[in-house]
């Protein structure tokens, strides 16, 4: 899991954000595959509600956030509006799972018989 303000992504740590986005209807589609373009841009996500895309973006450092969000972002065409969600904390399904699964294949082991059938 990731900590100190670091978010996790396939074991490594990393700077993520979530950016909501305002875009022009009619782009929708050609908007997320140019923000897909962008190395930082992980994924990209059409959504129902308030706004129409959602980019995950994932850096090393807090200062390429600082320019890929409010500078790369920005030129993408289509895009009228930005709302950046900086991730604290990163908990996935692996790692909670890895967590409280620690000594459960041991327990397991104890408990059954050859069969696998509790004594």
């Amino acid at each position: 899991m990731g900590g100190g303000g670091r978010a996790c992504y396939n074991g490594s740590a990393v700077i993520a954000a979530v950016v909501l986005i305002h875009a022009e209807r009619r782009k929708i589609p050609e908007t997320a595959e140019a923000l897909l373009e962008l190395e930082e841009v992980q994924e990209v996500y059409s959504v129902a509600g308030d706004y129409d895309l959602v980019a995950i973006v994932r850096v090393r450092e807090y200062e390429r956030m600082a320019d890929v969000v409010p500078r790369k972002l920005a030129r993408v065409p289509g895009i009228m509006k930005t709302t950046t969600l900086m991730a604290f904390q990163c908990y996935s399904r692996r790692d909670l799972e890895r967590m409280w699964g620690i000594g459960l294949d041991e327990e397991m082991t104890l408990g059954e018989d050859a069969g696998g059938r509790q004594p």
